[in-house]
């Protein structure tokens, strides 16, 4: 029990201090589920990512959820889920209670604006977290400029991306497999 809570309070970290949403938080769930933690691989926290993005709903809950079922089973995957959506859950309360008093005062306006443009540099930050674990070799920088020429000028859903992506991957594996 003292393990769920724990899984439930880092999450509830995580859930607490991202801005920005799932990219965001990429960063806090490196270092809190594989360095500080260990609930899961480099490998394994960005497949999870990975699915969370494909899957219905919000990739902080998603990953969340596949983490806790790694490490704990059904009862982690609860806690953590919990976790990530307890401090928004409360936030949004107390914003909505308040927020409509607030919203057209000049000084607001201008912190949120200050919080859009630091929220672009943690997604930056991510990216280039991902760029490096992720782009290693030949066919993966294939793959990655594909997809990222391939969402630039097409209008394809996100899940499409990633299915092409996956099958690509696959068939590049195969590929390599025949060739050794």
């Amino acid at each position: 029990m003292k393990e769920l809570w724990k899984m439930f309070w880092a999450f509830a970290r995580i859930g607490g201090l991202t801005f920005g949403g799932g990219y965001a938080m990429l960063p806090m769930l490196q270092k809190e589920v594989v360095e500080k933690n260990g609930w899961a691989t480099e490998e394994e926290l960005m497949d999870y990512y990975a699915i969370g993005q494909c899957t219905p709903g919000v990739i902080a809950v998603n990953t969340a959820t596949f983490v806790g079922q790694k490490a704990r089973g059904t009862a982690g995957a609860l806690f953590c889920t919990l976790g990530v959506v307890f401090p928004s859950l409360v936030i949004i309360t107390l914003i909505a209670a308040f927020l409509s008093n607030f919203a057209h005062l000049p000084v607001v306006q201008n912190a949120f604006a200050g919080v859009r443009v630091c929220v672009c540099v943690l997604i930056f930050n991510a990216v280039t977290k991902l760029w490096k674990k992720s782009v290693v070799g030949k066919p993966a920088l294939v793959i990655f400029v594909a997809v990222f020429l391939g969402s630039v000028l097409l209008d394809l859903s996100p899940v499409i991306w990633v299915l092409l992506a996956g099958c690509a991957g696959l068939l590049i594996k195969k590929w390599e497999g025949k060739a050794k």
